[in-house]
């Protein structure tokens, strides 16, 4: 395996990776992802192919026929049919990590402002800039702003949700298993904005029932 593999296969994990998910909703973000990156190949396959041809066949008379077939099935239908399954499938992933009714899921109450993310966990329970949750349960997190618009992100978990001053947003993240997962503020919100991060703590049961009682 060669240096440059491996320093590309090495941005596939980490902290902050969205390809190396920890959750099932981050696992339905990842696998849009690969889908992309497949269609994006399949388009610009078709791409060089198409240029390919038009250089072979540059000295040769082009009949009318033979260049609707290029330009219209191959050069508008083909990629529009591609992105409309891609735009149909994004869709479909999307509606899929909305947060629905379940008596499993906790409620956690987020926060932002400029520069931390304030927590209200069950019980009144507060902290800053660490998040709790159960591990392999739902936990929905009611997010809003104070000052700016910001957006929480903890990658390898779910998708990003704008905190917007004045509304709230809901998200669901899970965690397969107990640990401790980095999240950050994915929109630009003044000058300590690269500071703005999050540290989500996905606990087991008994983990879970010690923090609700406040034993930290």
């Amino acid at each position: 395996m060669s240096a440059t593999t491996l320093i590309a296969l090495s941005g596939c994990t980490g902290a902050l990776s969205t390809i190396d998910p920890a959750g099932p909703y981050a696992r339905s973000v990842a696998t849009m992802w690969w889908v992309m990156l497949g269609g994006s190949v399949l388009l610009a396959g078709l791409v060089f192919v198409l240029l390919a041809l038009a250089f072979r066949r540059r000295g040769e008379t082009r009949r009318e026929a033979s260049g609707r077939l290029w330009i219209g099935a191959l050069g508008l239908a083909m990629p529009g049919v591609v992105l409309l399954a891609l735009v149909g499938y994004a869709l479909t992933v999307g509606i899929g990590t909305l947060p629905t009714a379940d008596p499993a899921a906790v409620e956690v109450r987020v926060t932002a402002r400029q520069y931390a993310w304030d927590v209200e966990h069950p019980g009144g329970i507060r902290t800053q800039d660490v998040l709790h949750i159960p591990a392999g349960r739902p936990a929905d997190l009611v997010i809003t702003s104070t000052d700016v618009i910001h957006s929480l992100w903890v990658p390898r978990l779910a998708g990003k949700m704008d905190a917007i001053p004045g509304h709230t947003n809901r998200l669901r993240v899970i965690a397969d298993r107990p640990g401790t997962y980095r999240g950050e503020c994915a929109e630009y919100c003044g000058v300590g904005h690269k500071d703005h991060d999050l540290t989500v703590i996905a606990h087991d049961a008994a983990g879970w029932a010690a923090f609700t009682r406040g034993n930290r």
